[in-house]
């Protein structure tokens, strides 16, 4: 037996309403990413210089040195960049958050002090503006605990969000194990806010963004100008605004970085951008922290049983009866690869039509001969299994007059006799008057046809059955 980590479903074709406040149809989202004097730089502790987002497209490290245009690259967005940007946002009174890498902060005071002044959030960026990805868990752990602990002694507060960016497979885990977050950015997996699981904790994961992220100026088949990045934004927000105004309003995150963004050759696509933006009517322009507490409050996590989860004879005792008489289906289905895509009716009926229709043939024979008989000795005598009962009489196949129960005698007996097994039909889809139809017509089918038929029909059934035992607990699982 496997178990898949990842979840590829997500909320499906019915997204939640997100709700917005004052009914908006779009939640516009500023990053600011705050890493100037927190990347790799020997003078940090670090092996070797930085190489990654700067002006310096390809750059290599150099273990052991420094590297005096890579590190002015960056004092470039600390001293220039950081400041054009909060004017700008102040002039607009938009929000932002700042995902503050820690000792960064600690070396900016008065950075800070204005960010605090803007009433920007400042979420955690980690300790430092490294890769993650080769750390071991405990180190990477240290290195959280020791990112809040200096995050509160520079701001005074404690990081309600948190983002490493340059993230390991553990870090989710680790950032909802430490707890006090009221959500987690380190993936781009929506278009917005979902509650992730891990052990016995509901973590709120607040999408991020690299699409709609000024971190394309400094990588290959990225933006050249600030006409393709202005040009990207408004594309996108039309597009979710668009989704909005149809029902179904979404988030659109747009991440910065003071050295890239803000250059004089492209902050000017930005505001641009901005002011569109702002040309339209509901639009909420919020912090991270905002749309969190929205969420929080409007989509609570909800837990519940997922199948993919259960153990073997839980799994077989809710969904053994699914096809009809035929409990290993369920026991086999339970041995493959199972993941959260398989935590609704649409999962299971995958997993369990995959089990049956790798079956022997004498194995499928089995379940259809297992079927009862459409209105026949057994309905007669209220022996039927439940799920059986409630969909003959569905069709009205509990309450048939005297010449059609003899009709449906002898259609049974002639069906039977040449196929060897029961006329099987997804009864739910039909009423009497096609069940007889399709009844005179497939009785002449060749016994090939028929038997891919009936094992057709006995996975449309299964998927009803499925759909009356979990559907109903479906809504709002993944809020």
């Amino acid at each position: 037996m496997t178990r898949y980590p990842r979840d590829l479903s997500g909320y499906g074709a019915n997204p939640p309403k997100a709700n917005w406040p004052n009914g908006a149809k779009i939640a516009v989202q500023f990053v600011i990413n705050y890493e100037e004097g927190g990347e790799n730089c020997i003078l940090h502790g670090d092996a070797a210089s930085e190489a990654f987002l700067s002006e310096i497209v390809g750059a290599a490290p150099w273990p052991s040195q420094r590297h005096w245009n890579m590190e002015s690259i960056y004092e470039y967005g600390a001293r220039a960049g950081f400041w054009r940007l909060h004017r700008l946002f102040t002039k607009h009174r938009i929000p932002a958050t700042v995902y503050g890498v820690a000792t960064a902060l600690a070396r900016s005071p008065e950075q800070v002090a204005a960010m605090q002044e803007a009433d920007w959030e400042i979420a955690s960026h980690g300790l430092k503006w490294i890769e993650y990805k080769d750390y071991a868990r405990e180190d990477e752990k240290a290195d959280m605990l020791e990112a809040i602990r200096l995050h509160e002694e520079v701001t005074g507060f404690k990081p309600r969000g948190w983002y490493t960016g340059r993230s390991s497979d553990q870090t989710v885990d680790l950032a909802t194990e430490i707890g006090g977050l009221d959500y987690v950015s380190d993936t781009y997996a929506d278009d917005l806010p979902y509650w992730y699981q891990s052990g016995s904790r509901d973590q709120l994961i607040i999408p991020y963004t690299l699409d709609c992220n000024d971190m394309r100026f400094a990588t290959p088949q990225g933006f050249n100008s600030g006409d393709q990045f202005f040009t990207y934004l408004k594309d996108t927000f039309d597009c979710l605004y668009a989704e909005g105004q149809a029902g179904t309003p979404k988030m659109m995150n747009i991440g910065l970085h003071c050295r890239l963004i803000g250059r004089p050759g492209r902050i000017m696509a930005l505001e641009r951008f901005m002011e569109y933006a702002r040309s339209r009517v509901d639009v909420w322009f919020a912090r991270r922290i905002d749309i969190a507490r929205h969420w929080q409050n409007a989509h609570p996590p909800v837990r519940r049983d997922r199948p993919s989860q259960m153990d073997a004879a839980r799994f077989v005792r809710e969904f053994g009866g699914i096809f009809e008489h035929s409990p290993w289906i369920a026991e086999r289905a339970h041995g493959l690869e199972l993941g959260t895509s398989h935590d609704s009716a649409v999962g299971v009926h995958s997993a369990l039509c995959r089990a049956f229709r790798s079956a022997s043939f004498e194995e499928k024979l089995g379940v259809l001969k297992a079927h009862p008989n459409l209105a026949g000795k057994l309905a007669a005598a209220g022996e039927l299994t439940a799920a059986s009962t409630v969909e003959q009489a569905s069709a009205g196949l509990d309450l048939l007059t005297d010449n059609e129960r003899i009709l449906f005698t002898s259609l049974n007996e002639t069906y039977m006799e040449k196929h060897g097994f029961p006329f099987i039909i997804a009864v739910r889809e039909h009423d009497k008057a096609s069940i007889l139809a399709a009844f005179r017509r497939r009785i002449g089918n060749s016994i090939e046809m028929e038997f891919a038929e009936a094992c057709r029909q006995v996975e449309r059934i299964a998927h009803y059955r499925l759909n009356d035992l979990l559907e109903p607990h479906q809504a709002g699982a993944n809020s």
